[in-house]
């Protein structure tokens, strides 16, 4: 059984949705080929709490139990592990993601009840396991995991790289509740097309977590799934999770026209880098159906772009955002806050920059230091890092410890970027000529929800 565990912690995006966990789906699909019998729970989509879990535990009795965890919601994935234990104490616990991937030690430290934690890419290494559990083989001959051998720890290395992920199955739909994955009153689904990526941001872990050689599925292969969703299960809302889908122009357009041609009239989606992005390509993206792109501007410093070696100048977002508003193409642009050498100037430049730019949304965070990132092991050395309880690690709390700027005085900067962009009334004019007035209900929500959560502290 896979299992996405339940969670007060979960971040959904700011138009209030949360997609399919693709991770366990793609893993699922590979054990099958195996010829295992699986089961994927997803308990944020079936708003299931831990006494729900615990019926479909005790319903289903597997025998080996996979979960998936991001840093703020991993204590979830521990209270399901011991959960799993109580109900079975010969149930093996295995746990992989991108958090476990760069704490693998710490992470069966922490947590007695798990038992193997699977590093990197899951697919094969989690198949090679399950061959191991069934046929009695030693755990050492399993590349790519971390596993307790009574009171010993022991690591068996990295796994390779997948190198062509066209020979990966399709995700295993059939096991998700598709049904509930919607972006308002739309099924809404998600697809990945590429892994890995050749920048250097200090503040990301992608190029450690996938490499840094990027990897990418064919228009065939990409279409053929879109296909997929549409004709099965009715979705034509998607959102492409590759971190960057245009850093290959040439594929990305390949892909445009693909869609074109094979008629999905679908609406979708993707990330872009500001200097990856061509009026060219902006242009085949709309007639494709990509009607929202995702941009990570990150400052309006240049100075602080420079020190996370984003890679990019403040001329290129320009440049970006104006392409996008060129063709029609809507834009979410992200920003953080807290970077290390953050002052209250360069806290305005960002929230006055992100208004100059004046994007369809923004999206403002405060800069976290998760693991696996170069940004933790900075903010580590000069003794920077206000606490390590990962549930803090949402971007809505102040991890990095700024001098001239409080963790108190940052969060209310986070509120009023928000309230600054959002309230302003040339955009609330814009959005309802466009008659955006169910999206603008969604922002403010989102924002009564995050200044909710402020107070509350």
């Amino acid at each position: 059984m896979l299992v996405l565990p339940p969670s007060q912690s979960a971040i959904k995006s700011i138009l209030g949705t949360t997609g399919p966990p693709l991770g366990l789906a793609y893993i699922a699909s590979v054990l099958e080929e195996g010829g295992h019998e699986v089961r994927i729970v997803d308990s944020l989509a079936m708003n299931y709490t831990l006494i729900d879990l615990k019926d479909e535990l005790k319903t289903f009795n597997p025998e080996v139990i996979g979960l998936t965890s991001t840093t703020p919601t991993i204590y979830d994935a521990y209270r399901v592990a011991k959960l799993a234990k109580i109900i079975n104490p010969n149930v093996k616990v295995v746990i992989g993601g991108p958090h476990v991937t760069f704490t693998p030690v710490e992470t069966l430290r922490e947590c007695p009840y798990i038992d193997v934690v699977v590093k990197g890419e899951g697919e094969f290494t989690t198949l090679h396991l399950m061959e191991s559990f069934e046929k009695g083989k030693p755990l050492s001959e399993v590349r790519g995991i971390t596993y307790r051998e009574g009171n010993v720890i022991k690591d068996t290395g990295s796994s390779r790289f997948i190198r062509d992920l066209n020979k990966l199955p399709l995700p295993a739909y059939h096991l998700l509740p598709m049904d509930k994955y919607k972006l308002g009153d739309r099924k809404f689904g998600a697809i990945i097309t590429s892994r890995g990526c050749p920048f250097q941001c200090i503040y990301c872990s992608s190029s450690q977590l996938y490499g840094k050689v990027w990897r990418a599925r064919s228009p065939e292969s990409v279409v053929e799934e879109l296909r997929l969703l549409r004709d099965k299960y009715g979705i034509r809302e998607i959102e492409f999770l590759d971190d960057t889908f245009t850093l290959n122009n040439k594929r990305a357009e390949k892909i445009c026209e693909a869609i074109r041609r094979e008629g999905l009239d679908i609406s979708w989606s993707c990330s872009s880098r500001v200097d990856t992005l061509t009026r060219k390509l902006a242009f085949k993206l709309k007639l494709a159906g990509c009607h929202f792109l995702y941009l990570g501007i990150e400052s309006g410093s240049q100075r602080l772009l420079n020190f996370i070696r984003k890679g990019i100048t403040l001329n290129q977002a320009k440049v970006a955002i104006e392409i996008a508003k060129k063709v029609g193409l809507n834009t979410l642009a992200s920003f953080m806050l807290g970077i290390p050498g953050e002052t209250r100037e360069t806290i305005r430049k960002t929230i006055n920059f992100a208004k100059k730019l004046n994007p369809t949304l923004a999206q403002f965070t405060l800069c976290t230091p998760y693991p696996g990132t170069k940004l933790l092991e900075i903010v580590k050395k000069c003794g920077c890092l206000l606490t390590r309880d990962w549930s803090k690690y949402t971007t809505l709390e102040p991890i990095i410890k700024l001098p001239g700027l409080t963790a108190k005085e940052l969060k209310r900067w986070l509120e009023r970027a928000y309230l600054s962009f959002y309230s302003r009334p040339s955009f609330i004019l814009r959005n309802l000529r466009k008659g955006g007035f169910a999206l603008l209900k969604k922002i403010v929500e989102g924002m009564a929800c995050y200044i909710g959560l402020r107070k509350g502290d």
